[in-house]
């Protein structure tokens, strides 16, 4: 995208050092660059109250190559963060301040409450309407925070990270969890959990669902927005935090670098589970980084829909006229507003205009291909703001956009995360996009003069006299088509 530099931020944290790189600070920031160094700065810091040098060194040599790689990409403004392990050990100053010499900036040592924070704003940055309890578990420390929309509670930090609890029992896993279980006594936020949401943030986390995702053969592999009933959760978490880890080491799913802490992740879910009683768990893959990006917006940008915002740009950045696709989205938003049998709630209504805007994005394509491409160049795109049922109904609809109505060879697994519901209205919005691409060519300035609606039983087309030769045999029978769908008859009228 054209306009500002990128951005940088370096999150140091107990078990990772991370730099992600962000095309720019908006309302759905895309990363360009992601890299993470397993340096474990957090390693017995409980016991010992001091960095293990061995892990000072190694966060010094990945911040070296990450100040590097933020001179080589142009990077235009670069912010630091450093999480429990620098925040409570005895060296910890002296740690930051060569840290800082490195990076060429200052970096904040984040607060409990400040980290709970910014977990909270990578929800709300992340999720449409959140309404539940974050929870960021990092090496150090879990940070618990109550979001409702836009309202951020007062969060609370606990010492209960994967590596902090691997050193204060000694690595038993009975203890950890009696001293997960005492940790979690007094945590208010917890009993205003139930029949709500769980946002799991942490890459302990992600690692869990991926290895989820893998027993269950799941078809989307995107971590951001997997959903998990609360039920699940708890059966599936026993076993892991009780199998042998010898066991894990076989399954592919998990990163070798994440299998030692798997087990401490999975008990402290678990136990979260269990004494909040939420509805579900929603895995993010947004948090603390993008909180603070978050908090760089104003309050109109803040107030945008991410969604919308993530599938604009795509808009300008693949389609052959921008322009068309926001008519393209007006157009079907007069076309579902005029029949109620169509009517849209609000969800309805972003998804749908979301998938106006990406409906074009494969056209560079070869024709036989375009279908397949889009389905799965949109449901595994850098989108936030949507669920995975979602993201099938956007892949849906486009696919059936190319590759006609009768056509599922590339979707039966996308099938399985949509409703009933969500794949007539994604079959109607394909055929209505079909008439739309055929009469317009993709061009701008058409769609507008030739509304279609249904009026009085009939679905009609209503084409200006100056443009009645672009109305043929193969508009008329994409009409019928979609006449067909929706239970009404076609008809053109030239106005």
């Amino acid at each position: 995208m054209a306009g500002e530099a990128p951005v940088a931020v370096i999150d140091i944290g107990s078990n990772s050092v991370r730099l992600v790189v962000y095309e720019a600070v908006t309302r759905a920031p895309v990363p360009l660059f992601n890299e993470k160094a397993l340096c474990g700065l957090g390693r017995d810091v409980l016991s010992t109250g001091r960095l293990a040098e061995d892990a000072v060194q190694r966060a010094f040599s990945a911040l070296r190559r990450f100040r590097g790689l933020c001179d080589a990409m142009g990077v235009g403004q670069v912010y630091a963060l450093a999480t429990a392990a620098a925040r409570d050990a005895r060296n910890g100053p002296d740690f930051i301040a060569a840290c800082e010499a490195i990076c060429g900036t200052p970096i904040e040592i984040l607060s409990g409450r400040r980290e709970a924070e910014l977990a909270a704003y990578g929800i709300i940055s992340g999720v449409y309407a959140p309404d539940g309890v974050v929870g960021d578990l990092g090496g150090g420390s879990l940070e618990l925070v109550d979001v409702r929309g836009d309202d951020v509670g007062a969060g609370i930090t606990l010492p209960i990270g994967g590596l902090a609890l691997q050193d204060r029992s000694a690595k038993s896993l009975n203890k950890a969890d009696k001293i997960v279980r005492e940790a979690m006594r007094d945590a208010a936020v917890l009993p205003a959990m139930a029949g709500r949401t769980f946002y799991a943030v942490g890459g302990t986390w992600r690692a869990l669902a991926r290895l989820h995702m893998f027993q269950r053969g799941y078809p989307l592999h995107v971590m951001h927005g997997y959903r998990l009933p609360a039920k699940e959760v708890v059966d599936f978490t026993r076993i892991v935090h009780r199998a042998e880890s010898e066991a894990l080491a076989h399954i592919e799913a998990v990163s070798n670098a994440r299998r030692p802490l798997l087990a401490y992740g999975a008990l402290v879910l678990e136990n979260v589970v269990k004494a909040g009683r939420p509805a579900e768990v929603v895995i993010s893959a947004l948090g603390v980084r993008e909180g603070l990006l978050y908090g760089l917006l104003d309050a109109d940008q803040r107030a945008a829909d991410p969604l919308i915002v993530a599938a604009q740009e795509f808009n300008i950045l693949r389609s052959r006229s921008p322009r068309h696709c926001e008519e393209l989205a007006d157009w079907t938003g007069g076309f579902f507003a005029s029949s109620p049998v169509l009517e849209e709630d609000r969800e309805d209504m972003r998804l749908r205009q979301a998938a106006c805007l990406l409906s074009d994005n494969a056209w560079r394509a070869h024709p036989d291909y375009r279908g397949e491409q889009s389905l799965n160049v949109i449901a595994h795109a850098a989108l936030v703001g949507i669920d995975h049922p979602g993201r099938a109904f956007l892949a849906l609809a486009v696919y059936y956009r190319h590759m006609g109505l009768g056509e599922d060879e590339y979707a039966p697994r996308l099938l399985e995360l949509v409703s009933s519901g969500m794949l007539d209205r994604a079959r109607i919005l394909g055929a209505a996009m079909r008439v739309a691409y055929l009469l317009s060519a993709a061009m701008p300035g058409i769609l507008p003069r030739a509304p279609l609606a249904v009026e009085d039983g009939t679905l009609r087309l209503t084409v200006p006299a100056d443009l009645a030769s672009l109305v043929n045999e193969r508009v008329h029978s994409r009409l019928r088509q979609l006449a067909r769908l929706i239970g009404r008859e076609p008809a053109v009228t030239f106005a």
